[in-house]
C-alpha cells in the first residue's frame, strides 16, 4: 500500500514545510498554528471527498495508463491550483466585476474583503455543484441496465422509473424551481442559471464520454483489446473532482482566512484522494466489494441536498464528510456480509 500514497506523503511533508515558512513570514510564531489549520483541512478534505475517490475509481477503470497517470500529475495541478486557488477568485472576480489580479490581491492581502466577496457568491458556486451531482445521482438510480441493488426497496422502483425520458433532467429542474422560494430575490437569476449550467455541463460531458466510449468499445471488439477512455474521460473526472470540491472550499474559509494556508490543506487532502483512488482501481476495490459503488454515490446525492440547503443556511462540514463516510462504510460493510453468504454458498 505504501507504493501508492508515497507521493501523497512527500506532498504533505512540502506542504506542512511551505505551510509553516509562509506563516512564520507572515505573522512570527504562527508556524504551529498554521501546521494544526492545514492538517485539519487534509482531513476534512480526505472525509468529504471519500465518496468522490470511488466515483473516481470507476471511471478511472476505463481510462488507459498515460491518462492515469495524468490523473495524477496534470489531475492534482488542475485541482490545486485551478479549484482550490484560482476559481474561487475567477468566481470572485465575476461577481465583484473587479480584475483577477485585483482579486487576487485582495485573497493575499485583504482577506475579509475577499471573503465578503467569496460569501456573495457562494450561493451560485454550491448550486452549480449541487445541479451536477444530483445529476450523477440520479442518472445512476434511473439507468436500466442497472442490475444490482443495494437497498433493493427503493433502488428496484428507481429503475423502472426511467421509461420517463429525461426524468433525472426534470428532477433536478424541479428542485431548483423549489429552491428559488429561499433564494432572495437579487440572487434568483444568478442561482438558476448556475443550476441549468451545472445540469447542461452534466448532459455534455456524459454525453460526449457515453459516445465515445461507444466507439471504443467497438474498436475494442474488431481489434480484440479492452477499450479505453482517454481525454474525455479526464476532463468528467475533473468536473466531478471540481463539483465535490466546492464545498470544501467554501467551507475552509469558516477555518482560515488565509489563501495559502486554504490551499494547501485542501491540496493535501486532494493528493490522497487520487491515491486512494489508483490503490482502488489497481486492487479491484469496487468489484471485490459490491456495494460500495451504490453507497458512494448514495453519498453524492446527500451532498447534493446540502448544497441546495447551505445556499440559505449553514451546514457544518463534519455532517457532510461524516453522513458520506456513514453512507459508504454501510455499504462497505453490507458488501462484506454479502461475500461471507456468497462464500458461505460455495462451501456448501
Amino acid at each position: 500500500m505504501l507504493k501508492y500514497f508515497r507521493g501523497s506523503f512527500f506532498v504533505a511533508i512540502a506542504g506542512l514545510i511551505c505551510a509553516y515558512l509562509w506563516a512564520e513570514h507572515e505573522i512570527s510564531g504562527s508556524g504551529g498554528k498554521a501546521l494544526f489549520i492545514v492538517a485539519f483541512l487534509s482531513i476534512l478534505e480526505i472525509t468529504l471527498s471519500f465518496d468522490n475517490a470511488v466515483i473516481n475509481a470507476l471511471k478511472l477503470e476505463k481510462m488507459d495508463a498515460k491518462w492515469q497517470h495524468r490523473f495524477i500529475t496534470w489531475g492534482i495541478l488542475i485541482a490545486v491550483f485551478g479549484m482550490r486557488f484560482l476559481f474561487p477568485i475567477i468566481v470572485v472576480a465575476v461577481f465583484s466585476r473587479l480584475s483577477v489580479l485585483s482579486v487576487t490581491q485582495l485573497a493575499l492581502y485583504d482577506v475579509d474583503k475577499y471573503t465578503h466577496y467569496l460569501h456573495i457568491a457562494h450561493a451560485p458556486l454550491v448550486t452549480f455543484g449541487g445541479a451536477f451531482l444530483m445529476m450523477i445521482f440520479w442518472s445512476y438510480f434511473f439507468n436500466p441496465e442497472k442490475e444490482v441493488h443495494w437497498l433493493s426497496m427503493i433502488e428496484k422502483p428507481m429503475v423502472k422509473i426511467h421509461c420517463i425520458r429525461y426524468i433525472d433532467v426534470i428532477i433536478v429542474l424541479l428542485s431548483l424551481v423549489a429552491l428559488m422560494h429561499f433564494i432572495p430575490d437579487n440572487q434568483k437569476v444568478a442561482v438558476m442559471m448556475a443550476g441549468i449550467t451545472g445540469i447542461i455541463c452534466y448532459l455534455v460531458v456524459d454525453s460526449i464520454s457515453n459516445l465515445l466510449e461507444d466507439i471504443a468499445e467497438k474498436k475494442a471488439a474488431l481489434l480484440g483489446t479492452t477499450a479505453k477512455l482517454g481525454f474525455i474521460g479526464f476532463l468528467y473526472l475533473e468536473l466531478i473532482d471540481a463539483s465535490f470540491s466546492l464545498d470544501g472550499v467554501l467551507g475552509a474559509f469558516a477555518i482560515s482566512k488565509d489563501i495559502i494556508i486554504i490551499t494547501i490543506g485542501l491540496a493535501i487532502g486532494a493528493m490522497f484522494v487520487r491515491s486512494l483512488t489508483i490503490y482502488m482501481v489497481d486492487m479491484k476495490t469496487l468489484k471485490q466489494y459490491l456495494y460500495l459503488e451504490h453507497g458512494a454515490h448514495w453519498a453524492i446525492g446527500f451532498l447534493a441536498v446540502v448544497m441546495f440547503v447551505s445556499t440559505r443556511m449553514e451546514v457544518p462540514e463534519y455532517i457532510t464528510g461524516g453522513a458520506g463516510l456513514v453512507i459508504v462504510g454501510a455499504a462497505f460493510i453490507a458488501s462484506v456480509i454479502h461475500n461471507k453468504k456468497q462464500q458461505m454458498i460455495e462451501n456448501k
